[in-house]
């Protein structure tokens, strides 16, 4: 992204990426993700939180799982690292919106499920652009930008935010988000 006036682009850090509905890359169809780090110069990290895989963590351990965690969703986190389980915490800082702490431990997503169940998910994979990348698909169109709320964590939410989050952007992407996968087959 080229600045002419020396500025800093603005961080994306903190919010969702909602798929914009002509996205046909089956990776990130429909997809509404989180951004957890954003820097033009090294690039961005974020989850998809609305690909919930109808398991929870004891559904994907051999062994008995750490106390407070047999419970806690999975959800495909992206295309990126899908050979591992990674638990995040979701946060609300005051003045500075959510926040996604990667990489919790198991002790740490353990306490963290206890006070809070709804705050921590597993995730398998994540997703990941190089440095500018992300810049690229913005100016592409590719992805809508979406300021987050707490009404949108929950659960029984998540499935259905992409197509929420369309309705909400106007009926042009009302329309857009319920035409089928292939309209040929209509």
């Amino acid at each position: 992204m080229r600045n002419l006036r020396g500025e800093k682009p603005r961080s994306l850090a903190g919010s969702f990426l909602a798929a914009h509905p002509n996205m046909l890359d089956p990776n990130f169809r429909r997809t509404v993700l989180f951004i957890s780090s954003h820097d033009p110069d090294d690039g961005a990290l974020g989850v998809i939180i609305n690909r919930p895989l109808d398991k929870h963590v004891s559904d994907l351990v051999n062994e008995l799982p750490p106390y407070g965690l047999a419970d806690v969703p999975v959800f495909l986190g992206g295309p990126v690292g899908k050979n591992q389980l990674m638990f995040a915490a979701f946060e609300w800082e005051k003045g500075e919106g959510l926040k996604l702490n990667h990489n919790v431990d198991v002790d740490e997503a353990g306490e963290r499920a206890g006070a809070d169940p709804a705050s921590v998910r597993a995730f398998v994979g994540y997703a990941g652009w190089s440095a500018g990348q992300l810049e690229v698909e913005m100016k592409q169109n590719a992805w809508l930008l979406h300021k987050p709320n707490r009404t949108a964590l929950k659960p029984e939410i998540l499935p259905k935010l992409w197509f929420n989050i369309m309705r909400g952007l106007g009926p042009w992407y009302k329309l857009l988000a319920a035409a089928p996968d292939n309209p040929s087959l209509n």
